[in-house]
């Protein structure tokens, strides 16, 4: 398995297409063009997980819905649940991992999450920012704080998911700027 640099992109890209990074870096923005570019569905693990009132589904439940949503034979799937990556790394074609640099990352978490409270947007069924979640010092309830946090952790997960032998079959490219993102998805056929 290599690294791919701009120069070594794989095209075309593959039919099930498994988008990670930590929060923020970009993988709804990412994901929704490319299912958009390849005409097939966008599967976000956020919607699914998140009942109304920020409700986790069950994790028995969750695997169900995305283990249901992975039999279609083309797809882009946003986002990796420790729940449910075993089940999405099994039928994954092709690994997208933004690996944007922290300082990039925050900028992009912190502003995305004051435009969703400032302008109360709707986000999975029903839900809202809350302002008490964006000044909490818990990461579990701060987005913010969660992408400050795990920013190294994901980045260790996604390099260990690719070196591991049993990935072999799995091409994975990895984006380190807004910059190669854009190169990448104008490099992929129309």
């Amino acid at each position: 398995m290599q690294d791919h640099t701009p120069d070594t992109w794989p095209t075309p890209v593959g039919q099930r297409i498994s988008i990670v990074g930590c929060s923020g870096s970009g993988k709804t923005h990412l994901a929704r063009r490319l299912a958009a570019r390849l005409g097939c569905p966008h599967i976000e693990l956020d919607a699914i997980f998140h009942q109304p009132g920020w409700q986790p589904l069950p994790r028995a439940e969750f695997r169900a819905r995305v283990e249901a949503a992975l039999q279609a034979p083309r797809w882009v799937v946003e986002g990796a649940y420790s729940a449910v990556r075993p089940l999405t790394l099994s039928r994954a074609d092709t690994v997208v991992w933004l690996d944007l640099p922290r300082p990039v990352v925050m900028r992009q978490v912190i502003t995305r999450t004051l435009g969703r409270l400032l302008l109360r947007k709707t986000l999975w069924n029903g839900n809202r920012e809350r302002l008490r979640n964006l000044l909490s010092l818990d990461p579990g309830r701060s987005i913010i704080l969660w992408a400050w946090t795990r920013h190294a952790i994901y980045r260790e997960r996604f390099a260990a998911e690719q070196r591991d032998p049993a990935n072999a079959g799995i091409r994975f490219i990895r984006l380190e700027s807004r910059a190669e993102l854009d190169a990448w998805l104008d490099s992929l056929p129309r």
